[in-house]
């Protein structure tokens, strides 16, 4: 080959190669993020639903449970964490930002064979159930409340989290606002030989598959499955099934009790009509990101999701957030940078 037409090709794949890329090519930015398996289903939605709108984003979601997704957010190995449980003041005060998306009821899920009516579980019993102190399912004090209840002399099996749990956390803090002998925390030693699994989808399949057992779980997965869940007695003496209303109804009646970090629990929430055990969910997100794309990107994902993603919220056995608190969170999301 000539010098000249080696050289006329070079100049070629010069040109070529400084050339602006097409209108409308841009490079894709991905988006990691890990934690809390109770909003799963929900994000995984959101996710496969925002990535068709936006298709320069890719996020890639991991439901490793909320303690380590906030141990993975905190080390920076993830763009965004995922939690039940938020951050303390400590970890907000490092530049971390709490978003809440939504809001979901927490089931107690139970296998009882042949029996139809629904379980009706007073506030002074089922602290007594997960601690041990009631073992079966013929115990008077369960009885009084159910007097159709006919199982002979069957032991009560607890289906539980082995790993570590926002659903746990907002789980023992309910019963910790009850009775005394109960701490706050991502990770239970329960008693007696409970069935341990991991993530809500495992506690709730544990309750499907095993007679005679009960146990807490995020009711969209108990809904999903076709479990019964118990009514609750709440704080008016009232005893409320979970679902959607009821989630709307807690989350209205205590809407005042949200502080300026949007990080609220309400372990033992007012209202005739409240379900007592409800958990909001958080996005853990950060003020400042060494990428403006990924900043950018993040805040475009929250402020979708805090609205036009909200209508999934419901089909998928979550609790939509009222407007007040979506407007809350949105003027968050725009601060981050």
């Amino acid at each position: 080959m000539s010098r000249a037409i080696r050289t006329a090709l070079t100049l070629l794949a010069l040109c070529f190669a400084t050339q602006p890329a097409p209108a409308g090519a841009q490079s894709k930015v991905v988006l990691r993020g890990a934690g809390a398996t109770f909003p799963a289903p929900l994000y995984k939605k959101w996710v496969s639903e925002y990535v068709k709108a936006e298709p320069t984003v890719a996020i890639d979601y991991r439901d490793v449970g909320s303690g380590e997704g906030t141990k993975r957010f905190l080390a920076g190995s993830v763009d965004f964490g995922a939690s039940d449980a938020g951050l303390s003041d400590e970890e907000l005060a490092r530049g971390a930002k709490l978003l809440p998306t939504t809001a979901g009821l927490i089931a107690l899920a139970y296998n009882l064979p042949g029996y139809s009516a629904p379980l009706r579980l007073p506030r002074t019993v089922y602290p007594e159930i997960f601690a041990g102190r009631i073992k079966k399912w013929n115990d008077p004090r369960i009885l009084a409340a159910n007097p159709e209840l006919k199982v002979g002399d069957r032991d009560i099996t607890l289906a539980v989290r082995l790993d570590a749990s926002g659903t746990t956390y907002a789980f023992t803090n309910h019963l910790t606002a009850l009775t005394k002998g109960w701490r706050a925390d991502t990770l239970v030693g329960w008693p007696g030989r409970a069935m341990l699994a991991r993530g809500n989808e495992g506690v709730a399949a544990a309750v499907q598959r095993n007679a005679w057992t009960i146990g807490y779980v995020e009711y969209g997965y108990a809904k999903r499955l076709g479990l019964k869940a118990a009514l609750l007695e709440n704080k008016e003496g009232k005893f409320v099934e979970p679902s959607a209303a009821s989630g709307e109804a807690t989350i209205a009646s205590n809407l005042n009790e949200v502080p300026a970090s949007l990080r609220v629990f309400m372990p033992d929430p007012a209202g005739e009509g409240s379900y007592p055990m409800i958990a909001l969910t958080w996005l853990l997100v950060r003020e400042r990101y060494d990428d403006p794309a990924k900043a950018e990107a993040i805040r475009r994902f929250a402020e979708w999701a805090l609205t036009a993603g909200q209508p999934y919220s419901g089909e998928l056995g979550f609790v939509p957030l009222p407007q007040g608190l979506i407007e809350r969170a949105r003027a968050v999301a725009r601060e981050i940078r």
